[in-house]
């Protein structure tokens, strides 16, 4: 009986090895990686997730922990390869995949990117409310407020209840100010321009009263010089006429002319 009993028991024993082994062998790839990536554990999920992927290229699960594993690790280019490889074939998890590809590129500084799959992503997924937060945020990495705006308020109404509500209200708030300092810039640059505008006016209305000034002045002189060339050039003729008429009289005076009663004598 004891026989059959240990005999029994070694059958099950190797019973329960058996159903065990193909478990154990099933986590060497997906199942282990996942597990791992769920344990925070980047650097040993990633050759399982590399296995699982190489082996089962339409493994979109596996796909999507290695982008994230690879981004935790700070291989960026490696997660935006990853990523680009399976969004056309994501199917549900189109929305996602574009979501974390936007955030590879955003880490990337490639917000221009990040901006036009975070966009996707919202295409894919009208309700995305992370996807709405990042895009707002690359919208104000590129600079682009007025859109930034919008995404940020479009967020708050997908989510009022956001623990990041404050925080993005204040951006908000910076955002309506600083648009409130470039109209009052604006304003200022105008009315700057039409102060210039004003002073080159009056200056060139200030420099043509000036010229013409100069120029009556100086016809003012010529007619005065004129005037004191014709005066001494009559005062000179006049002067010459008088010795002339003087020197007529002169002559007259001096002339020593008497009678002669005598007779001339021709010899």
């Amino acid at each position: 009986m004891n026989s059959v009993k240990t005999l029994f028991g070694g059958f099950l024993g190797l019973l329960i090895i058996m159903i065990a082994v193909p478990a154990v062998w099933a986590q060497t790839s997906f199942d282990m990686g996942e597990e791992l990536f769920m344990q925070n554990k980047p650097q040993e999920a990633l050759k399982y997730l590399e296995s699982t992927v190489k082996e089962d290229p339409a493994h979109v699960q596996a796909f999507l922990y290695l982008g994230i594993v690879y981004l935790q690790l700070n291989r960026v280019d490696d997660a935006i390869t990853t990523y680009r490889q399976i969004l056309p074939r994501g199917g549900n998890e189109t929305a996602r995949i574009a979501f974390n590809l936007g955030n590879a590129y955003f880490t990337k500084g490639d917000y221009v990117h990040a901006r036009q799959y975070y966009t996707q992503a919202l295409t894919e997924d009208p309700s995305y409310s992370s996807a709405c937060l990042n895009r707002a945020n690359a919208l104000v990495k590129s600079g682009e407020l007025k859109d930034a705006l919008t995404d940020y308020e479009a967020y708050l109404s997908m989510e009022p209840a956001s623990p990041k509500r404050e925080q993005v209200e204040r951006l908000i708030a910076f955002i309506q100010e600083e648009f409130a300092a470039a109209e009052q810039r604006r304003i200022l640059a105008e009315e700057a321009a039409k102060a210039a505008e004003l002073a080159r006016i009056k200056a060139e209305e200030t420099a043509r009263a000036e010229a013409e000034q100069i120029r009556l002045q100086a016809e003012e002189a010529a007619r005065v010089e004129a005037e004191r060339r014709r005066r001494l050039l009559q005062e000179v003729t006049e002067s010459l006429q008088a010795a002339a008429e003087d020197s007529k009289g002169l002559s007259a005076g001096t002339e020593n002319v008497q009678d002669y009663d005598g007779e001339f004598e021709l010899e």
